[in-house]
């Protein structure tokens, strides 16, 4: 066995493999300023030994090797992998997203009954209609598609509560048809009659008043309000 060969083989094997394991260790670039707790060259880089650790000036510390940087990370996270807290070692994660805020609803749109009905019908006037086409129709171009319309009727407090809410339901229902007629679909309209149940908060008419007058003072409670839900665009 030729022993000068064998060892020059394994020598040569050595020297390719330690140069093989230093070209793979990424260098490791110092920031500039404070202490630096690892040997440096010429350029800030991290001098290695043959087997790719990392030289240690008396300066080093685990508190330094895990507070001196090295770009993003400290520079122990590549020189001593196994002192420095990982936590320091790993990117943060990107914050999620804040979520869309949601879309402000819709306001109802309100409308007098006076401007729609005689007093005390449940027929559309020609005045309801073009006051419908302009508050409502008019608007539905720019709303986006329809998920739903809620027509609900209202009166005042005048009169019994059974024929109040039989009035505000059929009242809810000519509107409904009227949109019907307008191409609404009728599945996507919901008509409902609250009666004198649902007042207008902040309007105060004493009994006291003459009925003329008092029936004036309640006009706001007489209504039909519109709500169109749409889907987000």
């Amino acid at each position: 066995m030729n022993l000068g060969k064998f060892s020059l083989s394994a020598l040569l094997g050595a020297v390719m493999a330690v140069s093989a394991f230093t070209a793979q260790a990424q260098d490791v670039v110092m920031d500039k300023g404070g202490v630096i707790p690892y040997v440096i060259d010429s350029r800030n880089v991290v001098a290695r030994s043959g087997t790719g650790l990392c030289w240690r000036t008396g300066f080093w510390s685990p508190a330094l090797a895990a507070s001196a940087m090295a770009g993003q990370f400290p520079a122990g996270c590549a020189c001593d992998k196994d002192i420095v807290p990982q936590d320091k070692c790993k990117a943060p994660e990107a914050a999620a997203p804040a979520p869309a805020p949601a879309p402000a609803a819709a306001k109802p749109i309100v409308l007098s009954a006076k401007a729609l009905f005689g007093f005390d019908k449940a027929v559309l006037t020609q005045a309801g209609k073009e006051a419908i086409d302009r508050e409502v129709i008019a608007k539905l171009p720019q709303a986006g598609e329809i998920q739903m319309v809620t027509v609900e009727g209202h009166t005042d407090r005048i009169g019994s509560h059974q024929y109040n809410q039989a009035l505000s339901e059929r009242r809810a229902m000519a509107v409904k048809n009227y949109l019907v007629q307008k191409g609404i679909k009728a599945d996507l309209i919901d008509a409902i009659g609250y009666g004198k149940t649902s007042p207008v908060p902040g309007v105060s008419c004493p009994d006291s008043l003459g009925r003329a007058k008092l029936i004036e003072c309640l006009e706001p409670h007489r209504r039909v309000q519109v709500q169109i839900k749409t889907k987000a665009k």
